[in-house]
């Protein structure tokens, strides 16, 4: 069994090292921000007076603990986590001395405010983007209020990117949900399919045990007075096809199980022919089996449906065809499994179907992409034929 490949590094990352990572990206920016490079006639950002200070470095080494504590909480208390987050951007904002939290100082919070959107709750996603957008809101009023500048055009651009990040980190969330409820309608199909096939085994299973059950009890009313021995052969019979029918209901209530826990249940297959048509001949009704071509292992689905159909019309001939004998004939062809059930019996040329008799076989063919046919035959007697197609060995050419 191969291993699962791992993950790229990157992905495995948790978002608590990529806010921190966002953090200490965006202060260096701020850093070399305030440095004139070649061809630059002056430095992007004129550096405060207190940024170099002891008391600038203390409020940066305070504001990266405040990340450190936050992105560490972003997991578990996510509106905690943002709160430490929105101060330590206040705090570098003010060692750098600007009229608005720049950008780059908001970049932090973006990334919590994504990972927070993606992760959580709508709920929590949204009082993280409002507190966000609060704080903003907040910087500027206190500014105006006091009469100093506001970089009013700059915040707005912060205040939409806040936003940007919130939208992709919610259609994220939105995303995987989808995801979990295809894979959860998926599961809920497959249990729904399983069942019912299981269903449609216990029918064809059950509903032969019950024709040979009849046809046996009803050889022995006839002759209980006559011929005491034979009868009590016949009732033997009828309780040995019970106890079949009922150990077969038992691994079918197993399967049941087995299925709710993924694994698949044991099914029958064309090896279990000879087994039914003893069983069918026991019962009164021979059966020849004649088979064709060379036996080979056919695919699990296949072969099922194979004894499932043959399964079915052997059943019908003893409830319908007022009969003792039929023929079944299994041809392996190069390229498909030929299957026929053929009686001359003198009953109802329209056999009756109750849900899973003929359509039922005929929905098996129609699955597996095969013919069907059904129907009285010239001379008399009912005939049913099927024509599944058997894929190419691997390799074969």
């Amino acid at each position: 069994m191969s291993a699962t490949p791992p993950l790229p590094l990157l992905k495995r990352l948790p978002p608590a090292v990529w806010v921190a990572v966002t953090w200490c990206a965006s202060t260096l920016f701020t850093l070399l921000a305030t440095v004139r490079f070649p061809g630059e006639m002056e430095p992007g950002k004129w550096p405060a007076a207190q940024l170099y200070r002891w008391d600038g470095l203390m409020v940066l080494v305070l504001a990266g603990a405040l990340v450190l504590v936050g992105s560490s909480r972003l997991s578990g208390r996510p509106l905690t986590a943002l709160a430490l987050l929105l101060i330590a951007a206040g705090f570098v904002t003010t060692t750098v001395g600007a009229g608005e939290i720049p950008l780059e100082q908001f970049l932090v919070v973006d990334a919590a405010l994504y990972f927070i959107a993606s992760a959580h709750r709508r709920r929590t996603g949204v009082i993280a983007l409002s507190m966000a957008l609060a704080m903003l809101v907040t910087w500027m009023a206190v500014r105006l209020l006091r009469g100093w500048g506001v970089g009013m055009s700059a915040e707005l651009a912060v205040a939409l990117v806040t936003v940007i990040a919130w939208l992709l980190g919610n259609a994220t969330h939105r995303t995987r949900e989808y995801a979990d409820r295809l894979s959860a309608q998926a599961a809920e199909q497959a249990v729904t399919a399983e069942r019912l096939r299981i269903a449609r085994e216990m029918h064809d299973m059950v509903a032969h045990s019950i024709g040979i059950i009849a046809l046996q009890a009803g050889a022995a009313a006839r002759v209980v007075t006559t011929q005491p021995e034979a009868a009590r052969e016949a009732m033997t019979a009828v309780e040995n096809t019970g106890r079949e029918a009922l150990s077969g209901l038992r691994r079918m209530l197993g399967a049941l199980r087995r299925a709710d826990h993924g694994e698949a249940p044991e099914a029958a297959g064309l090896a279990d022919v000879d087994g039914l048509a003893a069983a069918t001949t026991a019962a009164g009704v021979r059966v020849d089996v004649r088979r064709l071509g060379e036996r080979r292992q056919l695919p699990p689905d296949i072969d099922l449906s194979a004894f499932r159909i043959i399964q079915e019309s052997v059943t019908n001939v003893v409830r319908h065809a007022a009969t003792d004998s039929c023929e079944v004939s299994i041809d392996y062809g190069d390229d498909g499994l030929s299957i026929e059930v053929a009686d001359s019996g003198r009953g109802s040329g329209t056999r009756t179907d109750t849900g899973f008799g003929l359509s039922g076989m005929r929905e098996r063919v129609a699955l597996l992409h095969g013919e069907f046919t059904a129907g009285p035959r010239p001379e008399g007697g009912f005939r049913v034929t099927a024509r599944l197609p058997v894929p190419a060995p691997a390799g074969a050419r």
